[in-house]
């Protein structure tokens, strides 16, 4: 799951060199968060128009989660 946020990611910005992605534990709702962190002048990039970009990586990411019975969040910070 890691690799594919990266490789989505990667593929928006311009300095993808910047691109990090740390992953915590399970809360106790069995959730596992995704933080994905990128250069500031990618920002915009990443989170889009009124946050569309954004919620189009983290559907993607749900759907893959889903298919391995996880439950994901994904947070850009």
């Amino acid at each position: 799951m890691k690799e594919l946020l990266t490789a989505i990611v990667k593929g928006l910005v311009e300095n993808p060199d910047a691109v990090n992605v740390t992953v915590d534990e399970k809360n106790d709702e069995g959730i596992t968060v995704y933080h994905l962190h990128v250069a500031e002048d990618d920002m915009g990039r990443v989170i889009g128009r009124q946050g569309r970009i954004a919620k189009a990586i983290r559907i993607v990411m749900r759907s893959a989660a889903a298919r391995n019975d996880e439950k994901i969040q994904v947070e850009i910070d």
